[in-house]
């Protein structure tokens, strides 16, 4: 009798002691957790602040409206500054007499004078960069653009209308017109962009990272 008495205390013994190693040792594990669940946490506000703190500018040039509608769904996604590049002697109305001086401009190399420039142009760290194909190339008003500025350490986002040849050769005039910049992939959207261009910008700037 005196044996199971005394096995019997010796048993809670260990069940008390084993229930406060357990219990601390839960409670180490709970703190760890929380610390974990912290760090975690607290690294993906970081890389979201991160994003939101890029400040960005849409500058884009609009002939005939679809670069403009598409500028106007960038701007309905994110928040950013929107800059329209303007020659001071407007294009014709009239698309087949735009065509041709779109295409002199072209042979010309020509740097049409600008109606505005964009203030504070050092502060933005991307520039999403819109315009129609002209000729398989940029309007050269965009090309004065990107001779105003100083690119070094920008990212540059560029975006298309087109008619059926995509970004042509536009990318390269891009890239030789800002040699610092780092050039990003691109989107480019038939005509105006029809009913998936909500979906397609979106598609583009979450893989952007924007």
């Amino acid at each position: 009798m005196i044996f199971f008495l005394h096995a019997d205390l010796e048993l809670q013994k260990i069940n008390k002691f084993s229930g406060t190693n357990w219990r601390k040792n839960f409670m180490k594990i709970k703190k760890l957790f929380l610390i974990l669940t912290a760090v975690f946490f607290g690294g993906i506000a970081m890389a979201q602040n991160s994003n939101s703190s890029k400040k960005l500018l849409i500058a884009y040039f609009s002939w005939g409206g679809n670069t403009r509608g598409i500028v106007q769904e960038i701007a309905n996604q994110i928040r950013a500054d929107i800059f329209e590049i303007e020659p001071k002697v407007p294009y014709s109305t009239n698309y087949n007499t735009v065509l041709k001086q779109a295409q002199e401009d072209q042979h010309k190399n020509a740097r049409p004078e600008l109606n505005a420039t964009v203030k504070n142009f050092s502060e933005y760290d991307t520039i999403i960069l819109g315009y129609p194909n002209w000729w398989a190339s940029i309007p050269m008003p965009v090309a004065t653009f990107l001779e105003s500025y100083d690119f070094a350490g920008k990212t540059i986002m560029p975006f298309c209308s087109h008619g059926g040849g995509r970004f042509g050769q536009s990318i390269s005039a891009i890239t030789k017109l800002a040699p610092d910049a780092k050039i990003i992939q691109g989107l480019y959207v038939h005509y105006s962009g029809g009913s998936t261009l909500k979906s397609d910008i979106a598609k583009w700037l979450k893989d952007s990272e924007i």
